[in-house]
């Protein structure tokens, strides 16, 4: 589901820098929608000032089981998402689009006990993103801070996939491909941005 979209009219394909939300862009507390607890991770402006002056889009991708289990609504979310676009914005960073699942497949309420597409690891946050934008996926990078984040992206047809962690369990690079690369802090995606 679309959050905000920039509509830009683009005829050529531009790269895109795919972002998850929570523990990517801001600390993930835990179901985080009210912004006095959205805590920025360190060299997310760094990051997406440098994507901003490659010409690269920024989209973030955010499974939101939140509201599927009715911690916090629809409004609130979209609430947070606009203040954080105006925040980056007025810090001078763009964000182009933010896509978000609100579904949950077993502790979902109501409409929104649903296994779904769009929640990640599906890619139909991905797919909605290529139909409102043109986008260079051979170039596009995704950064996310879970294995599901990986899996939408490369089902999706992304094959610069970052996954964001500080563990020590080798495990997670197992479940992994080859083609993933594991970072620990955000300033260590910026040469991936060429």
């Amino acid at each position: 589901m679309r959050a905000y979209v920039n509509s830009i009219n683009l005829k050529e394909p531009y790269p895109v820098l795919f972002l998850d939300r929570d523990g990517v862009i801001n600390f993930d507390h835990g179901h985080v929608f009210q912004i006095e607890k959205f805590d920025l991770m360190p060299g997310i402006f760094d990051l997406i000032r440098l994507a901003n002056k490659k010409k690269y889009l920024v989209i973030v991708v955010t499974n939101q089981a939140g509201i599927a289990k009715n911690f916090y609504t629809e409004k609130q979310f979209h609430n947070l998402t606009l203040w954080m676009i105006e925040f980056f914005k007025d810090n001078n960073l763009i964000i182009n689009g933010v896509y978000y699942s609100p579904f949950h497949p077993t502790l979902g309420k109501g409409k929104y006990l649903l296994s779904e597409n769009t929640r990640k690891p599906g890619s139909g946050m991905f797919e909605e993103a290529f139909k409102d934008f043109n986008i260079d996926k051979e170039n596009s990078i995704m950064i996310g801070d879970n294995i599901s984040d990986i899996e939408a992206s490369k089902g999706a047809g992304i094959k610069n996939n970052i996954l964001l962690t500080n563990s020590k369990d080798n495990s997670i690079k197992n479940n992994l491909l080859n083609d993933v690369n594991i970072i620990s802090s955000l300033s260590e995606a910026q040469p991936f941005i060429r």
